[in-house]
């Protein structure tokens, strides 16, 4: 992927679990590992080879492609 190709969001992880992914404002699914986000990518028409989980092109909301559940609810 490069800076030219689709917005890319991954949201925070949800209470139940997984991570909504999101391209260009369309939802393709609920991530659950990384693999997931780039499947999801492959998917979309992404090279599975060009994608860097860690790169500009993907913005990570609430922490990044290590954070996989919610944070502890406080009392």
């Amino acid at each position: 992927m490069d800076a030219s190709g689709p917005r890319v969001i991954v949201q925070p992880p949800a209470p139940a679990g997984g991570r909504r992914v999101r391209v260009d404002g369309t939802v393709l699914g609920v991530a659950y590992r990384p693999a997931d986000v780039l499947e999801f990518l492959r998917r979309a028409g992404a090279d599975p080879d060009r994608i860097d989980l860690e790169g500009p092109d993907i913005e990570w909301r609430g922490g990044g492609p290590d954070i996989w559940t919610p944070p502890e609810a406080t009392a």
